[in-house]
């Protein structure tokens, strides 16, 4: 894409109110820029409002021009839009993707395999120190370590898996040359270096309350599972959790003492169906069954040198079709058998053996994963 046609891409994806969707159907007229040279009745056609005109023709432009400006300064700074090679396909997969990413750091990386870690950001002693443990067992496993660089839980993530050699991934609730907490712009630097800092917002923008839930369906998104280490009942961490059920990603918590407040949501989780896991094994092992990864397809998430944490080279998990289709979310028999296109009686069947094999629980209103013994 040249300098002349992300101009454009940034124009319509700027637009005030319009929204994923809106822009996918807006953009089905014409390529960003042949419509960006349309009359100003020719758009209020195409369905934008008197307002949204006016932004395209007053503010839009000097905005684009900030943005390029931004992306000229440095080889580490980057725009990728939707349609770019670059775009990760498991966030491309959700509900309201970002049309545009701003990214500084390695760029190419964001298409390797992600965990998602977050938390309170008044942890205990021993959830942080968990949150640091964790984050260098996946990072040796070969995933990178996804998070929002909020103190707390976050930022001993983010630090854990630098501090093992590995990559992670910190997405901003602002602009990226607007580092927030202040606190962690070292921590920032450090992780351009192997990894990236990664925003939907313009460079420059300035954190705002209602950008931080925003920013936590694209952690998720990113992601192919949410680990949530601690967090309190009315915790954003929540939301990043609520986010990767709706995008049918696996929602992972560490249970907690039900006197601290910080252990409370991630209980009510593991209560509602999230997999309750007590080593980065749990992850590591959920995330290959769900996924069908053999130790031959991802040699760099599970070595064979260290069998003891995944599933032997010998073992074959059973109808991988079905049970790729059974999450943390109670699924009925029907449900599956359509998403399946297998017999509801084949199903059933399958479901028994599952189930005797501890891989999946029958609950109320039909079925759900199981983490291994």
């Amino acid at each position: 894409m040249n300098e002349q046609e992300l101009s454009a891409w940034l124009t319509f994806s700027f637009i005030p109110q319009l929204g994923g969707k809106r822009l996918s159907r807006l953009l089905a007229f014409d390529s960003p820029l042949n419509l960006v040279q349309s009359s100003s009745q020719q758009l209020q056609a195409f369905g934008l409002s008197p307002k949204q005109v006016s932004y395209l023709f007053e503010k839009a432009p000097k905005e684009v021009d900030d943005c390029l400006a931004w992306l000229n300064q440095h080889s580490n700074h980057h725009i990728i839009t939707s349609s770019c090679s670059l775009y990760p396909k498991q966030l491309a997969n959700i509900a309201s993707a970002p049309s545009v990413l701003f990214v500084k750091g390695q760029a190419d990386k964001l298409i390797e395999p992600q965990i998602a870690m977050v938390g309170s950001r008044n942890a205990t002693l021993e959830g942080l120190n968990t949150a640091k443990l964790f984050a260098q067992e996946f990072v040796k496993k070969g995933l990178i370590v996804t998070s929002g660089l909020a103190l707390g839980i976050d930022g001993y993530a983010h630090d854990g898996a630098l501090k093992a050699g590995g990559e992670t991934f910190a997405v901003l609730g602002s602009g990226l040359e607007s580092i927030y907490p202040a606190r962690h712009r070292n921590l920032a630097e450090r992780i351009v270096e192997s990894g990236a800092l990664i925003s939907e917002f313009r460079p420059h923008a300035k954190p705002r309350p209602e950008h931080f839930p925003r920013r936590n369906r694209i952690i998720s998104g990113l992601s192919l599972g949410t680990l949530v280490v601690e967090a309190a009942e009315k915790s954003g961490s929540l939301i990043t959790a609520r986010y990767a059920l709706e995008q049918d990603r696996e929602v992972f918590a560490l249970p907690g003492s039900i006197h601290t407040p910080t252990s409370r949501g991630g209980n009510s989780l593991i209560k509602a169906g999230a997999c309750l896991v007590q080593s980065a094994h749990d992850v590591l092992f959920e995330l290959e069954s769900l996924l069908h990864w053999s130790i031959e397809q991802q040699p760099s998430l599970f070595p064979t040198q260290e069998p003891s944490l995944t599933v032997s080279q010998n073992e074959q998990l059973p109808f991988p079709q079905l049970l790729a289709n059974v999450g943390i979310e109670a699924t009925p028999v029907d449900i599956l058998a359509q998403r399946t296109h297998i017999p509801v009686h084949e199903v059933m069947m399958q479901l028994l053996e599952l189930e005797l094999l501890g891989h999946v629980v029958a609950v109320s209103g039909g079925y759900i994963r199981k983490g291994r013994d």
